[in-house]
């Protein structure tokens, strides 16, 4: 039999030492665990569905701008890297990745931040918890149980953020928000090749968009400082070519700060396996001054494009849509598909139909919602 762990620190997930599924299994042979635990996650329904949501951008807007499925692809192509890097697992990184934004909502933040506040009276919506719920109940793939009966681990990393209330409902997986322990190396590290992953493409599609201007981008010094150095290096390069170069950087830069600090927190607190991560401090992190400076950059594109007026302006379509939805299935649940529909117990039926509006596409909520208030949809 293969030895897929061969290769990893003492400090890594092995998935030989796996806290294995909620639905036992035989073992996958010419695969590790978190190898089967990825190719389910890829040929899953919601993984498929990333391909249409939303980024920043509508899909419509531009075949260009990057969508829940690319953003997803690009956090496990660094994530990988970072892990190589670090002897973590690797399998186990690219599984979390690929599957941490399966419950995400149509229309990014805001169509979770609607939904949180349409649930409001019926238990909340989170993200986390949603993509969660997707690979433990609501895919149907399997004769043998719900959902795809992932590993502990791989769920342990989808799950990064979770309330109290909620984490004391699931048992053996929410404990860690209760004690304040740690998740495993890899959770830790996906977390921040999502964050490395959407603030460097998200200046990207910020300035394909014209809704941020390269002059607004040089008062960030993280890309200031990357971008004159592409000009020393290249003078007179294109546009798009000196931006893909100056965001090669940055990456390269923030990969590099996160792999020698986390290297460094690894060798000072020699952990001998998991269960020392989990009773340690965070371990993977940036420097003191890349921190600094990837805080700036958030806040800047916050406020410049996350909150600029025609994405506003997009938001605000985007909120109606989601918050019509919801209170036009609750008020009739017989416009629900017959397996979403609950008889006599709102919370049930209130969770369902936040199911049916996570699950939906942009372009899909965008027609459902023609076909219930469009007079011209008979």
């Amino acid at each position: 039999m293969m030895d897929f762990d061969a290769h990893l620190a003492a400090y890594a997930a092995h998935s030989s030492k796996s806290r294995g599924r909620r639905h036992p299994e035989p073992a996958p042979g010419s695969r590790s665990e978190y190898q089967r635990d990825r190719d389910r996650i890829i040929h899953s329904t919601a993984f498929r569905r990333l391909e249409y949501k939303t980024q920043v951008f509508l899909n419509h807007e531009g075949d260009l701008f990057r969508t829940r499925l690319t953003h997803s692809i690009e956090v496990a192509q660094i994530g990988r890297t970072l892990a190589r890097s670090l002897r973590l697992n690797e399998d186990l990184v690219e599984a979390t990745a690929l599957a941490h934004d399966l419950g995400h909502t149509p229309f990014g933040h805001v169509g979770q931040d609607v939904l949180n506040e349409c649930m409001k009276d019926y238990g909340g919506f989170e993200h986390n918890l949603q993509s969660l719920r997707v690979v433990d109940t609501l895919e149907e793939h399997y004769g043998a149980f719900d959902g795809l009966n992932l590993t502990f681990e791989t769920r342990e990393g989808i799950l990064k953020h979770c309330s109290l209330t909620n984490a004391r409902q699931l048992g053996e997986l929410g404990q860690r928000f209760i004690d304040r322990s740690q998740p495993s190396l890899e959770a830790q590290l996906t977390n921040l090749a999502d964050e490395i992953a959407y603030n460097n493409h998200d200046i990207d599609d910020g300035l394909r968009s014209g809704l941020l201007t390269m002059a607004q981008m040089e008062e960030v010094e993280l890309f200031a400082r990357h971008r004159h150095a592409v000009e020393a290096q290249y003078p007179g390069l294109p546009g798009r070519r000196a931006l893909y170069e100056t965001i090669r950087l940055m990456i390269t830069a923030m990969t590099a700060d996160l792999v020698e600090t986390s290297a460094g927190l690894l060798a000072e607190a020699a952990p001998q396996g998991i269960d020392d991560v989990r009773a340690g401090p965070p371990l993977i992190r940036f420097s003191a001054q890349m921190r600094a400076e990837t805080t700036a950059l958030k806040r800047f594109l916050h406020a410049n494009l996350y909150r600029h007026f025609q994405v506003n302006r997009m938001r605000v379509k985007a909120s109606r849509v989601v918050r019509e939805l919801f209170d036009a299935f609750m008020l009739d649940p017989i416009l629900l598909p017959a397996d979403y529909q609950v008889e006599g117990d709102p919370m049930k039926q209130a969770r369902k139909i936040a199911d049916y509006i996570a699950g939906m596409t942009d372009r899909y909520a965008i027609r459902e919602h023609k076909r219930i208030f469009s007079l011209d949809q008979f």
